[in-house]
């Protein structure tokens, strides 16, 4: 219930906003009178009360004051549905705060606003806190490429995989939105596949380290020259929605070399190194995680060998191995990448005895700032 304090305020205010000529004391009793209801807990009565005053100030001739309201009120559930759609068709500056923020629309009210084709109004409705997966179709229809681009950047919208697809299909030839799309959280495999033959260079380079590609883009990528932005298949490995069949197809364009798994073992990315031993050993991948981890001293290096890998580099997998052993023993967090970082120095400190190439690769990748290593999502966590 509103105190006696509060009461006072509120009546003080109504005769402001009744006798008062000037628009600018209107606003401001407006915006003190809204804030002062929407501070208090209401009763059934009161809340019908002050709705009613809310029509009158939506139905006041002052722009200033339909704007003082709006403002106020955006984000309270105090507006009821019918003001906020009456408020939603006013003039811009008393719209888009509530189109952007009132919690008293329906999906049919926003798809309904979006399909009226103010931009602006399209704009506001995408860049709300939530959106939902029918109100983002239908900006993905008929929003114009700004509307479009918010909604791609905003990662609190529930977009289809169609809805993804179709805006590929509008917009592909505007880099801002292809770079919005690019830096969503999550991807679906095609639309990635999409993206990266529309990215400019440095986009490409986020799409194919943070999100999933297919097994042969991925190979492709990885032999471009630097300046058309590889891919690494480590990094590719940790984003695959299915790691055996990614493991397979590489194995099968004869991808999976004894070079990538040092790297993979280095960097901590057991699971690859374990699904690569099983395809190149042509055994189940528990066989190949018993030999690895359960099988005594001999186990790895009868695995190693069934898969072909040099015996010149056997003592550097040793090394990995030991390592993630040993860490794993301390009780580290084998999917962080902290784990990776820290199993990669340990590595290091070993001189193990690697290639020159490899080794080049591993500082290279010990160097990288904590911030770029840490846009990749822990290995194999799907």
């Amino acid at each position: 219930m509103m105190t006696a304090y509060r009461a006072r305020l509120t009546e003080i205010d109504i005769r402001r906003l009744i006798k008062a000529d000037d628009e600018d004391e209107r606003a401001a009793a407006a915006h003190k009178l809204c804030r002062s209801m929407d501070k208090v807990d209401l009763s059934d009565d009161d809340r019908e009360a002050a709705q009613k005053i809310l029509r009158v100030l939506a139905g006041d001739a002052a722009e200033l004051v339909r704007r003082a309201m709006a403002v106020t009120l955006k984000c309270s559930d105090l507006i009821p549905r019918d003001l906020a759609r009456k408020l939603a068709a006013d003039v811009d500056t008393v719209a888009l705060p509530i189109i952007g923020f009132s919690p008293s629309f329906s999906d049919g009210d926003l798809i309904e606003i979006v399909q009226a084709g103010s931009a602006a109004r399209q704009i506001a409705v995408a860049a709300r806190a939530r959106v939902s997966r029918d109100v983002a179709e239908a900006l993905t229809v008929d929003g114009c490429q700004e509307a479009v681009r918010t909604l791609a950047s905003n990662d609190n919208a529930d977009i289809s995989q169609d809805s993804l697809g179709r805006i590929v299909d509008r917009f592909g030839d505007a880099p801002e939105v292809v770079a919005a799309m690019a830096y969503r959280q999550v991807l679906p495999i095609h639309v990635t596949e999409r993206l990266v033959n529309l990215a400019s260079e440095m986009v490409r380079e986020h799409l194919i380290s943070r999100h999933a590609v297919t097994p042969e883009t991925a190979i492709m990528l990885a032999g471009y020259a630097r300046e058309r932005a590889t891919v690494d298949l480590i990094d590719q490995a940790t984003v695959t929605p299915d790691l055996p069949v990614f493991v397979a197809q590489l194995n099968a364009r004869k991808a999976l070399s004894a070079s990538l798994l040092l790297r993979a073992l280095a960097r901590g990315q057991m699971s690859l190194f374990e699904h690569a031993l099983a395809e190149l050993a042509g055994t189940p991948h528990q066989r190949a995680w018993l030999m690895v981890h359960d099988a005594g001293p001999l186990g790895l290096k009868a695995i190693y060998d069934r898969a072909g890998l040099p015996p010149r580099l056997f003592q550097a997998f040793r090394a990995g191995v030991d390592t993630w052993r040993q860490l794993q023993a301390e009780g580290a967090d084998t999917s962080g990448e902290m784990f990776r970082q820290t199993m990669l120095e340990r590595f290091l400190t070993q001189r193990p005895n690697a290639p020159r190439e490899d080794l080049a690769y591993l500082m290279e990748r010990l160097d990288q700032p904590a911030e770029a290593q840490n846009r990749y999502p822990a290995a194999n966590a799907a």
